[in-house]
């Protein structure tokens, strides 16, 4: 029995990098008839079941935006008229429950698509091996944004050093935990410096990382930004907002200085704010007191300027009108 079982688990762990693709595109490439067949026959050998969706709870912790974007639509929309043609992956729980591991994005298009239950495999695996395949299953999207692959590498390397013996999803033995960082960059394809950089970016308070995420901040000063005790990152999210910029890397890194010596304070990282970019473009400021009567507390500074803009451009149109009647 116990042979059996060994067999199984071999089977098991031999298919799960072939799984590892990016499962969630398969529906939207099949109209163009590529990606589906050789996928279906791969996962051949697993057992694939129909489970509830009410009967699926995501991955705890899950780094990935689940968005109902566009591209979610399309999919939900593949789903409806072909079905998920790719089960997803999950393990059972404790409370007989599921834990989805792959497949958060087709899970969501199945709720979309109006149905109630999802095919999937399932998996008897570790919590470090689901949250590595977790992570693999996912890296490979096009569009990933700064703060998931900050909070996905470091599940990964924290999976990583937890198993200690193993670096993939076989029972293949590995060099010393320090080493984790090193099978995280092959396995992802960005150096072990750029690997360490995002999940810097970790420590980051939620709304600095999401002006990193839009592009509104620099990758290299949320770095070294992320460095700051999170008082001090308030303070200068708050500098930013009254100067109405972002910090250069060379800002950054004097803020840092200034933090590492003790001798930080919101007066001095206003000052450096202030300072004179070599290529910063000429700007009018607006001191936010003298317009905070017209705007929530916290709305943001992207919808005060384009409402100011808004209502400059309605002031400019009722000016011309007054001077052509006149």
């Amino acid at each position: 029995m116990a042979e059996t079982k060994n067999e199984q688990t071999s089977e098991q762990e031999s298919l799960l990098d072939e799984l590892l693709g990016n499962p969630d595109e398969d529906n939207n490439r099949a109209e163009n008839g590529d990606g589906q067949s050789g996928r279906a026959e791969r996962m051949g050998s697993l057992k694939v079941e129909l489970i509830p969706l009410s009967l699926i709870d995501s991955f705890p912790s899950h780094p990935y935006l689940v968005s109902d974007n566009e591209e979610m639509l399309r999919l939900a929309e593949s789903v409806k008229e072909q079905g998920v043609l790719s089960p997803a992956i999950v393990r059972v729980k404790d409370d007989s429950r599921y834990e989805l591991i792959s497949g958060h994005r087709r899970k969501r298009a199945c709720e979309l698509a109006g149905l109630t239950a999802i095919p999937v495999t399932i998996l008897d695996i570790s919590n470090e091996q689901a949250a590595v395949l977790m992570v693999d299953s996912n890296c490979q999207r096009e569009k990933v944004l700064p703060s998931e692959k900050a909070h996905a590498y470091k599940m990964k390397m924290d999976a990583l050093r937890k198993q200690g013996k193993r670096t993939d999803l076989t029972s293949v033995p590995v060099e010393p935990k320090s080493r984790s960082n090193e099978q995280v960059a092959k396995d992802t394809g960005d150096s072990v410096a750029q690997i360490k950089r995002f999940i810097r970016l970790t420590e980051l308070v939620p709304p600095l990382l999401k002006m990193v995420d839009k592009g509104k901040m620099a990758f290299r000063s949320a770095v070294e930004i992320s460095y700051l005790p999170k008082k001090n990152q308030r303070e200068l999210l708050a500098a930013m907002e009254s100067e109405v910029c972002t910090p250069s890397l060379a800002q950054a890194l004097k803020i840092k200085q200034f933090a590492s010596e003790g001798s930080l304070t919101s007066e001095v990282i206003l000052s450096i704010m202030k300072e004179q970019k070599a290529n910063q473009k000429e700007q009018h400021r607006i001191p936010r007191e003298s317009i905070a009567r017209f705007f929530k507390k916290d709305e943001s500074l992207e919808a005060i300027n384009e409402t100011i803009v808004k209502a400059l451009d309605m002031y400019r149109k009722r000016e011309r009108s007054r001077e052509q009647t006149r």
